[in-house]
């Protein structure tokens, strides 16, 4: 088949690339950055641009059988970038795919659109909230896809934070600090339980999206870990694999989220809201609907997947040194957090 992946020059794009391509597909990546890949960059067709641009869009999906749409500006842009970019360009990318004749769309949304909810684990039907800019575009992102469902075979996938090699972003943090042989803080007691997810087993779910009957994958899916402890023994996993003998370290839940609200204000902290107020909460959704309905097994446990991430890093690490940014693939300025890094 010939697949459009958007957003291919991302840490989820790239591995689908990689993913599908092994499978035998034609690859098209849509991206608004460069993909520089140089172990897939020969293998596909590139495409740099912007999934707001109607004509872009519409020279892109010309000829795909599917669209796999992962672009969507993150928490951390402004939100105007964050609703243009994850409504409208939602918006424009289905509307063409339907125009060309593209046959499934795969939508990856997120848990994000639950809020914070009051029950777990989460299920496909429970009420949506989202929490700022990025939670509320990305339930208007699904609502446009939602209009095409009795027209295309239009699935829609909400996965849980997913990371593996080449993951930086928010985890870099954790990973720069146990590298260093330093402990790592974590707010609340980090006794609530955080599913997490390996991106090989996001990829799977995908590809069971575009294998499987269409009645049977025209739906909503969580998608998430099976095996997951609570978040300080997760995240300790990576500290005893760095081998330094360090903690996590519960910190007061109250003052230190007042403390972050601050420092994100004054631009000095890399955390925002979604980060700092849901960390010390659980969030755990509920996989059934995916096994049952799609076959889909995860193979990683929040542990496999951090320890996974973790041994790319340290083999990386001097490749990724220098770049610095907002997005998932590139390592978070970490403000006044490398001060405090020098008390643990």
């Amino acid at each position: 088949m010939k697949i459009l992946i958007t957003g291919g020059a991302g840490f989820l794009g790239v591995n689908l690339v990689r993913h599908l391509h092994s499978r035998g597909n034609e690859i098209v990546s849509l991206d608004i950055v460069d993909f520089d890949y140089p172990d897939m960059k020969d293998k596909i067709e590139i495409i740099n641009g912007d999934i707001r641009n109607k004509e872009t869009v519409k020279r892109a999906v010309t000829g795909c059988d599917v669209v796999v749409h992962t672009a969507a500006a993150l928490p951390l842009y402004k939100a105007e970038d964050i609703f243009s970019t994850d409504i409208n360009g939602s918006k424009n990318m289905i509307e063409a795919s339907h125009r060309a004749g593209v046959k499934r769309f795969i939508h990856i949304s997120s848990t994000a659109v639950y809020g914070i909810p009051d029950h777990h684990p989460l299920f496909e039907d429970d009420k949506l909230d989202g929490v700022g800019p990025y939670g509320i575009a990305k339930i208007a992102a699904e609502e446009e896809c939602f209009k095409y469902r009795d027209k295309m075979c239009v699935p829609v996938l909400r996965p849980k934070s997913f990371i593996g090699p080449e993951r930086l972003g928010v985890f870099d943090l954790l990973y720069d600090w146990a590298k260093d042989g330093k402990g790592f803080p974590m707010i609340g007691s980090g006794k609530n339980r955080y599913q997490l997810l390996d991106v090989e087993d996001l990829c799977d779910a995908v590809y069971l999206c575009i294998t499987l009957d269409e009645q049977k994958v025209n739906d909503t899916f969580n998608i998430g870990a099976k095996e997951f402890t609570t978040m300080k023994e997760d995240y300790q996993a990576v500290l005893d694999y760095a081998g330094f003998g360090k903690k996590i370290v519960g910190l007061p839940e109250k003052p230190i989220i007042v403390t972050l609200r601050f420092l994100e204000a004054l631009k000095l902290s890399p955390l925002y809201k979604w980060v700092y107020e849901t960390a010390s909460k659980d969030s755990f959704v509920s996989i059934e609907k995916a096994e049952n309905i799609l076959g889909y097994k995860p193979k990683y446990s929040n542990k496999d997947a951090l320890i996974r991430n973790f041994k790319w890093y340290l083999e990386n690490i001097d490749n990724i040194q220098a770049a610095s940014g907002i997005s998932h693939r590139v390592r978070w300025k970490q403000g006044i957090l490398r001060i405090a890094k020098l008390f643990f």
